[in-house]
């Protein structure tokens, strides 16, 4: 299995133990952690040509991701 990028821990990594601790104690937080978690498989498996899309939805994915872990940062941030 191939290594999939921009995973929380690594976007984030001073703040591991942090996003451990919300998504055991935040509904909303543990939502958006697995839904970038979702997104972020989906981007990697197209852009390793494992499940290919048009490059518009793949603009879509990444800006979708981007949204998700700019919210994850606020949530960080104010925590």
């Amino acid at each position: 299995m191939s290594h999939t990028p921009h995973e929380l821990h690594e976007e984030f990594p001073a703040e591991a133990d942090r996003i451990h601790e919300m998504k055991v104690s935040n509904a909303h937080f543990a939502r958006l952690a697995e839904e970038y978690h979702a997104i972020n498989r989906d981007v990697h498996r197209a852009e390793t040509g494992i499940e290919p899309v048009d490059s518009l939805a793949e603009t879509e994915m990444r800006k979708k991701r981007a949204h998700l872990k700019d919210e994850i940062a606020r949530m960080l941030a104010g925590a």
